[in-house]
């Protein structure tokens, strides 16, 4: 993985596929290439280790002419970040080339067998191996590229999603897709065609997108209609969708940062998320889903929530929300985990799978398994059209934007926020929460955006608190009830950015092993708003005090007490204990960009981290 982008029609490929790589920068990578087949029919192929503008660099005065191309941007698996294991990969005569992201299982079998014909390799990857396989049955068999391609993808076993050119078939794009996302934008008039991981590189190209799914392979010729088979060649109904994206989402407007800009972004997206949703006026919420999924969803007798990294974290609040509100039993899990223990699913249970990119490797196979055992599957994801959003039975879309940062912020505010209202409304709905409770959430709901726009204004406070822990090897965050996730997730977000080794813990837990870890040199972060647990934290506040622990104190505004104890206090405005995390999150998602900022690291693209994490 990370990032494809393809193009065939009239125009010069080059400058669409480097743009369209700037656009997946977001996801995260280590080197970047592209090949284009040139108007002589030769293919031209160019790869640099590091960022894109390395690529554009290595590029000046070669040959990039040319009006079908490939390009991708790579984040290692299968061997170290280089040149040589960079993509596009060539086959061995120079004549077939591919972009890949996800991982071919089998590689090294196949390796095996193509270096006993005569094959060699020239990098460390994986993919390299798929390129040589198609050019060996491609020449074995005296056939076309999308036949090849087509038999070879029946001996691979793994997750892929490929763009094949050929320079003896100048006129044609192969696509094809196994549990890694791929669109393909359709441009007027059958005249070109545009490839990408994802609809961000090619939306201002088109509107009209085809989602591929999974076993798929496409054939774009220049000046005909898209065909789609299945590996068996079975023909398939083509489903051109309309996708609307806000481009002007995709840039920084004047931040220095896109994470930054997507923290303030925030009570806008929260207002977007709820938008048509909460019904002040009415003090109600609609959700389709419930309406469409009702008795299914009212007659569950148990959630199952499966997610990874912050999406588990906004799935520890949901069920604290669901439990809290419709008394109904919730597990949280790892859908990597999940997926591979054997869990017991029953038929009555609603799995809630939630992922911001919605193509979520592990997610996705955990749904499937959910699918086997006749679970109804409730996605909560933020892209539309993703694999997620299509393989589950009805969800709810967060509508929260493109999040270009890859430490997620706004993702994980619009994930809480619908879990908010997916369990109030689901709790009205049983007649299990009081009239005056569910009233109370519903305007504390719509007025949370402008309190968040309050939170926002302790930014240049936070920037100077910022500058005194750049020195530090480890944090501690510590929060109870509603903010024990928010605790894990402020910890998350140092470690994803800053490189400072955090964790984030239930405060109460602290005695059993991290306080052996406090002294006057680590900073303890306490989430302590007002809430039923307040007293129970100030009293681990003290426990961290008297070992001459640094506390950074989140409170609800107004505190007294906390001002007495803490080193540094941070206020939020006063609302519901259950819809603090939407508020105290702010604080933390700024104090791990600051401190970021300070060591002078790349805030919106940390090393080693993926935006979409297509592999296990």
């Amino acid at each position: 993985m990370c990032g494809i982008v393809g193009y065939i029609g009239k125009r010069e490929a080059y400058p669409i596929l480097i743009k369209g790589l700037h656009r997946l920068e977001y996801r995260g990578y280590d080197s970047a290439g592209v090949a284009i087949i040139s108007k002589e029919m030769r293919l031209n192929v160019l790869k640099a280790q590091g960022k894109v503008s390395d690529l554009e660099n290595a590029a000046q005065g070669k040959d990039t002419c040319g009006s079908l191309g490939i390009a991708h941007t790579r984040w290692a698996t299968h061997g170290i970040p280089s040149q040589v294991n960079a993509h596009p990969h060539l086959s061995q005569s120079g004549e077939i080339t591919l972009v890949h992201n996800g991982i071919i299982e089998n590689y090294a079998t196949l390796r095996a067998q193509l270096l006993s014909k005569g094959y060699t390799f020239k990098s460390q990857t994986d993919t390299e191996v798929l390129v040589q396989l198609i050019e060996y049955i491609q020449k074995k068999h005296h056939i076309n590229l999308t036949t090849a391609v087509r038999i070879a993808l029946n001996k691979v076993i793994g997750a892929y999603a490929i763009v094949v050119i050929d320079s003896k078939e100048p006129d044609l794009l192969v696509v094809a897709r196994k549990s890694s996302p791929l669109v393909i934008g359709v441009g007027e008039g059958n005249n070109e065609f545009f490839v990408g991981s994802d609809a961000s590189p090619i939306a201002e190209y088109t509107k009209k997108m085809i989602y591929l799914k999974d076993d798929e392979v496409a054939e774009l010729t220049r000046g005909e209609e898209v065909k789609i088979t299945t590996l068996n060649n079975d023909k398939v109904d083509i489903c051109i969708q309309n996708v609307e994206m806000d481009l002007g989402q995709l840039d920084k407007s004047g931040y220095a940062h896109f994470m930054l800009k997507e923290i303030f972004d925030q009570p806008d997206c929260i207002t977007d998320c709820m938008r048509g949703r909460l019904l002040l006026e009415y003090k109600k919420i609609v959700l389709s889903a419930i309406t469409d999924y009702r008795d299914r969803l009212l007659s569950a007798k148990r959630f199952i929530i499966v997610s990874c990294g912050t999406s588990w974290h906004a799935g520890l609040i949901g069920k604290q929300l669901i439990e809290e509100f419709c008394r109904i039993p919730v597990h949280v899990e790892y859908a990597s985990e999940f997926r591979y223990r054997n869990p017991v699913i029953f038929s009555n249970d609603v799995v809630i799978a939630i992922s911001q990119s919605g193509e979520t490797a592990d997610t996705l196979a955990a749904i499937e398994l959910a699918k086997k055992h006749g679970a109804m599957v409730f996605g909560v994801v933020n892209a539309v059209g993703s694999s997620i959003a299509r393989n589950t039975d009805t969800g709810i879309y967060t509508h929260v934007g493109p999040e270009i940062g890859v430490a997620s912020t706004k993702a994980f505010t619009g994930q809480v926020t619908v879990l908010t209202l997916l369990a109030s409304a689901l709790a009205k709905e049983m007649n299990r929460i009081d009239d005056e409770y569910f009233t109370s959430i519903i305007n504390e709901l719509s007025a949370i955006p402008d309190k968040m726009r309050l939170v926002l204004q302790k930014n240049d406070e936070i920037e100077v608190l910022s500058k005194i822990f750049t020195y530090a090897h480890n944090f501690l965050y510590l929060g109870r009830g509603w903010n024990y996730p928010v605790a894990l997730e402020g910890a998350l977000k140092l470690k994803e950015i800053s490189y400072i080794h955090a964790e984030g813990y239930p405060a109460a837990e602290m005695k059993h092993g991290p306080i052996a870890l406090v002294d006057s040199e680590m900073p303890v972060v306490f989430i302590a708003p007002h809430h039923e647990l307040y007293k129970k934290i100030i009293s681990n506040m003290q426990e961290v005090k008297a070992r001459n622990g640094n506390i950074i104190a989140i409170v609800t505004e107004g505190d007294t007490e906390v001002k007495q104890i803490a080193k540094t206090v941070i206020e939020i405005p006063n609302t519901l204990p259950c819809l603090t995390p939407l508020l105290t999150s702010i604080p933390l998602q700024l104090l791990a960009y600051h401190v970021a900022v300070q060591k002078g690291l790349n805030v919106d693209q940390p090393r080693n981290l993926a935006k979409s994490v297509t592999v296990e």
